[in-house]
């Protein structure tokens, strides 16, 4: 959740403070593992907690939930990033869901609360549509 290839590449540290890592935990706790438990399948995270340098410098949003440890990208091997948003939208609460750049890309989920449950698609070249649409 906040080993960075660009962070070791550029020398930043990319370590959460207390609160980081108890969002962190939650999470992981109410989101990745519930998902981990019903696909019987790992969790592949690409993108987790980033500090606000670490966000900047990967042109990341500068609201990004990541610099809170609230949010995280990633996929779950021999499952289509688009059922597993449709799962998640059925079964879990969260802050966001994205379905992001389609079979192709990666799932995005914040949580925090109070929980807005927004889902998001985002393909590439246009900008975030309401909803999880198929690609």
């Amino acid at each position: 959740m906040t080993v960075s290839q660009t962070a070791s590449r550029k020398g930043i540290d990319n370590t959460p403070g207390d609160s980081e890592i108890v969002a962190l935990k939650t999470l992981c706790e109410k989101v990745l593992d519930p998902i981990r438990v019903h696909f019987d399948r790992p969790v592949i995270v690409t993108s987790g907690f980033r500090s606000v340098r670490l966000n900047k410098a990967i042109g990341g949003s500068s609201t990004s939930q990541h610099c809170k440890g609230e949010a995280a990208d990633f996929t779950v091997p021999g499952v289509s990033n688009y059922e597993l948003c449709k799962w998640m939208e059925r079964n879990l609460n969260y802050d966001q869901l994205i379905y992001e750049y389609g079979e192709s890309g990666w799932v995005h989920s914040s949580y925090r609360e109070p929980f807005r449950n927004m889902e998001l698609t985002k393909r590439r070249g246009s900008r975030y549509l309401t909803g999880i649409l198929k690609s």
